[in-house]
Formats: C-alpha cells, sequence, structure tokens
C-alpha cells in the first residue's frame, strides 16, 4: 500500500501528530520503567525521555525524543527539539548504562536540535558532539529505531549505534525538506522537490547501507500503532540477541571495531561514485 508514496508523502506521514512517540514505544515494550529525569546540570528536558526498564529478558537503557500529542504538551515538549539539557541528559543515560553494562535503546523522532538563542549560549553544539563521542565509544550494545522525523544533529546526536532500524515511512535526513529548499533554491515552497534529492526515505538509506532494516508498515503507523509497535519490538529483539551474543563471546573490544568499520564504510557509495567518474 505504502510502496508507491513519494519521498513527500512519506515526509507528511513521518509528522503525523497521531503517529506513535517514544512514550507509546516504551509503555508496550518494557515493563518496570523508570524514567530519569535531569542533566545535573542545568534542568530537566522533557524533549527527550529516557530511563530503565526490562525488554524481554534484558535490562535495558532507553533515551527518546518525545513529541507531544495536544498544542500544550508540544509546547512543553518543545515539539521534541532538545536543548543541550536534553543531550546532556541522554548522555548521563549513556553512561549509567556502561556502568552497569545494561544494553542501550534510542528512538529517534525530532525535527532537529533547539535552535534558539539560549540554547546556543547553554553549549548545544557541544553537547551533541558529546553524545556523538560518547556513544561512538560506549562499551555495551546500541540499536537505534528511527519511528518518525530523524531530523539533523538533533537525531544523529543518539542515533550512534550498532544497528540502526527505520520504520518504512519514516524519515531520516541532514537537514529537513524546507530547509534544504531554502539554502538551495530560496525557496521553501520547493521542499517536495528537495525531499526527493535528500534521499531520506528508508528504502533509499537502506540501499546507500546507511541503516540497516526497514521495518515494514502496512498501513501508516498512526492507522495501526499497536501492530506498528510490535513490529518495531520482534525487530528489536531480533538486533539485540545478535549484538548481545557477539558481545558475550567476543567482549567489548569486538563490538567497537564492528561499531568504528560501520561508520568508516558510510563513504564507501561515495569512493565508488567519485572512481567510476575517472
Amino acid at each position: 500500500m505504502t510502496e508507491t508514496l513519494s519521498a513527500w508523502e512519506r515526509v507528511t506521514l513521518a509528522r503525523h501528530p497521531q503517529r506513535p512517540h517514544t512514550l507509546h514505544y516504551i509503555q508496550d515494550l518494557l515493563h518496570d520503567f523508570v524514567e530519569l529525569h535531569g542533566d545535573r546540570l542545568y534542568a530537566d528536558d522533557p524533549a527527550i525521555v529516557g530511563g530503565i526498564g526490562y525488554f524481554n529478558d534484558w535490562a535495558v537503557v532507553v533515551i527518546g525524543h518525545q513529541k507531544g500529542e495536544t498544542t500544550q504538551e508540544n509546547v512543553r515538549r518543545n515539539f521534541g527539539m532538545p536543548h543541550p539539557e536534553g543531550y546532556r541528559k541522554s548522555e548521563r543515560l549513556m553512561r549509567l548504562a556502561e556502568r552497569f553494562t545494561l544494553p542501550l535503546i534510542t528512538f529517534i523522532d525530532t525535527p532537529a536540535a533547539d535552535p534558539g538563542l539560549g540554547s546556543e549560549e547553554r553549549g548545544q553544539a557541544w553537547a551533541i558532539s558529546s553524545c556523538l563521542q560518547t556513544m561512538a565509544a560506549l562499551r555495551v550494545p546500541i540499536v537505534t529505531v528511527v519511528i518518525g522525523e530523524g531530523g539533523s544533529g538533533g537525531a544523529l546526536a543518539i542515533s550512534v549505534a550498532d544497528r540502526i532500524l527505520m520504520l518504512e515511512n519514516a524519515v531520516y535526513t541532514v537537514a529537513s525538506p524546507e530547509a534544504c529548499a531554502s539554502i538551495l533554491w530560496r525557496d521553501p515552497a520547493r521542499a517536495p522537490e528537495a525531499a526527493t534529492a535528500l534521499r531520506l526515505t528508508a528504502a533509499d538509506l537502506a540501499a546507500l547501507g546507511i541503516i540497516d532494516e526497514v521495518i515494514p508498515e502496512p498501513v501508516p503507523a498512526h492507522e495501526a500503532p499497536h501492530e506498528t509497535i510490535q513490529r518495531v519490538g520482534a525487530a528489536l529483539a531480533r538486533h539485540l540477541h545478535e549484538l548481545c551474543a557477539t558481545w558475550t563471546a567476543q567482549g567489548y573490544d569486538a563490538l567497537l571495531a564492528k561499531r568504528y568499520q560501520k561508520y568508516r564504510q558510510l563513504n564507501y557509495w561515495e569512493l565508488q561514485s567519485a572512481n567510476a567518474s575517472q
């Protein structure tokens, strides 16, 4: 049903306000979940939620962007756009996962990191870069699922993972189509054209080797939220089982070496294209 959708149509589906958010996944897939708050420096950011719970037989740490379901809640959660304190809270939970040797699961659903003056004053770029550095060297298995929008550094900050999964109608991109159209053509109305050029769909990213699995949506996720969440849970369980088996049998160093190679190989397509044109 959804195979014929354009890139822009998938963007609109990824942004649908009734699409399941991180807390829906936590509620359906985890039990005995305890949410943890605050960055121990400034404040608690409601745009990022995280904590410890049980997923199947694993005790895990979970971090995710959280949008609101109503206008009032969206304002409180800043429409899922984290401030620096949200990323610092995320990094605190990452360190907690490593300290207690717990696998880490992250859910991606944000237009971007908060671009406001206050966030810049409090070190937005520093907070994001610190998360990237921490995840790259974290000595536990990491699985990321893009469940809606995966926008810019706001998404990348908590998605440096051993496995990146993506729902069929989610998007994952370096910049929003509107921002891209404004930069390239000074015309945000050309966002649908930019969406195609950005190659931001799950199918595009799987073909480029950026993500590891596309999780099908028989209908858009907001029309069958429970079924979608269960499909995500099944994929998560499969990948966590594989990663934990490697982690147990081969140790931390093998896990980190494979993560390193995963990201070193992301430019392979570009290099092959450049060599072919010479």
